[in-house]
């Protein structure tokens, strides 16, 4: 039990930064079918244990089209945006951004974006 007791105290830092969310997206039509998605993200990064680690461009259908992937934890610097350029197929004309972190995956806030 004793041993335990240590381990345990270093949970609350992991779980109380929770899941990633998406909190502004926005989608600029490049011309021939590519897009420029750009995402604001909100998470309660504790470092390299613990961090926003990249975003989804998902289509209607669930299919990821596209994964901008970050490579670092972003602390103090919060919430950020970050862009994404990628091709989406013609007939398209909603995808949802979504958020990853390190512990949990995705699973927080995401923005439905109407293609114009």
């Amino acid at each position: 039990m004793r041993f335990l007791l240590p381990a345990l105290a270093l949970l609350p830092s992991i779980a109380l930064a929770g899941e990633a969310d998406v909190i502004d997206a926005r989608a600029d039509a490049l011309g021939g079918g590519q897009w420029r998605i750009t995402a604001t993200i909100r998470h309660a990064d504790t470092g390299w244990d613990h961090y926003a680690d990249g975003f989804e461009i998902v289509g209607p259908d669930g299919t990821v089209l596209g994964t901008r992937v970050l490579y670092h934890p972003h602390v103090e610097e919060q919430p950020f945006t970050r862009s994404h350029t990628l091709s989406i197929p013609e007939g398209i004309t909603r995808v949802t951004v979504r958020a990853r972190d390190s512990v949990h995956g995705t699973g927080g806030a995401a923005v439905a974006l109407d293609l114009q």
